[in-house]
């Protein structure tokens, strides 16, 4: 493909991911993986360059761009070199109109920038952007450290026990200790959650939004055998990843619960007030993840935030009638929004005097409005906000 041909399929890749914020529809990786798919005449060289094209775009604007031709327009004020690919030769895109729309703002909505946790400076919020680190967590239930020092030699230790850091670009899959389930890719932020979860050893634990289950299997490498965790979700295609994944760990202690969305405690209403440990890593806006995900801003707006604060609340009570006397709730969110985390935590503890926050000794992480503050650029993690909550 020529350089201009490149452009103009970043610019159709954009369309997609475009719409797809606008409808809550895929990710802007699956989308990539379909966009390649269906053009399987471009090379890997190809592949690349139009990647680069068009993540450059997403993470330089904030809102999100009527379309993909003025998300990269945008760019060439910054970058003038790619004036020349708009020719409209060679497959390109076509040549640049006077006065044409194009493209603009911070990186950060407006809408957005003031609702950060305080502790989020400048130098944070750069952090905000950069590429993702590579971390894995060692199962010690099917391996050791030692093992996987062997098969990376490269790998470096992080704060936490069994947790390292891999290079960009390791492949993981094609290694015997993957497949077998001796580590699994897991931020040691969303470690160091789970283990503030098992800090008193809990012997019944729920994982209230599982998810794909990253959390419970991390619980579960950390407690003893004979406890039993529960993973439930309302997502049933996100909740059936769990099953391989727990085959592959050897975690025989864990089972999952199918949910009703908004008919939760239907199916939970056995565990009322009878859980050691719950676990809440809620629904959020994702800010703490824009670095992997920075499409995510595209897809937020004010209204969806307040219906995300809405959810958190509701499922922050649902949890706590689950947890017996003297047991511990953790929730958690991937964002830095006040709203999110500490606003959050205020709320509950104001309204429920039976409640109080436990402090948990961790080498990662800041003390921030009754929990703990992850980030990039402080903690080399994802951003989020946790708290853990003791029942009296």
């Amino acid at each position: 493909m020529t350089p201009a041909a490149r452009m103009q399929a970043a610019i159709e890749m954009l369309d997609w991911i475009i719409a797809a914020a606008r409808d809550n529809g895929a990710s802007a990786d699956n989308i990539a993986k379909k966009f390649f798919k269906e053009r399987r005449y471009a090379g890997s060289g190809d592949r690349r360059a139009i990647r680069e094209l068009v993540y450059s775009a997403i993470r330089r604007w904030g809102d999100r761009p009527e379309s993909g031709r003025q998300a990269l327009l945008g760019l060439v004020a910054e970058q003038p070199e790619l004036r020349e690919l708009f020719s409209g030769s060679n497959y390109g895109p076509a040549a640049i109109a006077e006065g044409e729309p194009v493209a603009s703002g911070a990186q950060i909505p407006d809408w957005l920038a003031d609702k950060f946790a305080s502790l989020i400076d400048e130098p944070e919020r750069e952090a905000l952007f950069d590429r993702a680190p590579l971390h894995v967590r060692v199962n010690g239930q099917r391996s050791t450290d030692m093992e996987v020092k062997s098969a990376w030699p490269e790998a470096v230790a992080l704060a936490l026990p069994h947790s390292y850091e891999l290079p960009a670009g390791s492949q993981l899959e094609d290694k015997a200790l993957f497949r077998e389930g001796a580590i699994e890719i897991q931020d040691l932020g969303s470690q160091a959650i789970a283990m503030a979860g098992a800090a008193a050893k809990p012997e019944l634990v729920l994982d209230l939004c599982a998810g794909a289950g990253g959390k419970t299997l991390a619980l579960a490498a950390m407690l003893p055998a004979e406890s039993k965790i529960i993973a439930a979700d309302t997502d049933r295609g996100r909740l059936s990843r769990i099953e391989p994944r727990k085959r592959r760990a050897s975690a025989r202690n864990i089972e999952t619960i199918l949910l009703g969305p908004g008919k939760e405690m239907e199916s939970l209403e056995h565990l009322q007030a009878s859980c050691d440990l719950v676990l809440i890593d809620a629904p959020c806006s994702g800010t703490g993840t824009w670095r992997r995900n920075p499409e995510l801003r595209w897809r937020m707006t004010p209204k969806r935030l307040e219906h995300t604060t809405e959810l958190q609340q509701r499922l922050i009570e649902l949890g706590s009638e689950l947890v017996k006397p003297g047991g511990r709730l953790v929730y958690a969110v991937c964002s830095l929004l006040d709203a999110e985390g500490g606003d959050q935590t205020d709320r509950f503890l104001e309204s429920h005097p039976e409640w109080r926050e436990i402090s948990i000794d961790l080498p990662i992480g800041r003390p921030y409005r009754k929990g703990t503050l992850l980030s990039p650029h402080h903690d080399g993690t994802d951003g989020f906000y946790f708290t853990c909550l003791e029942k009296l």
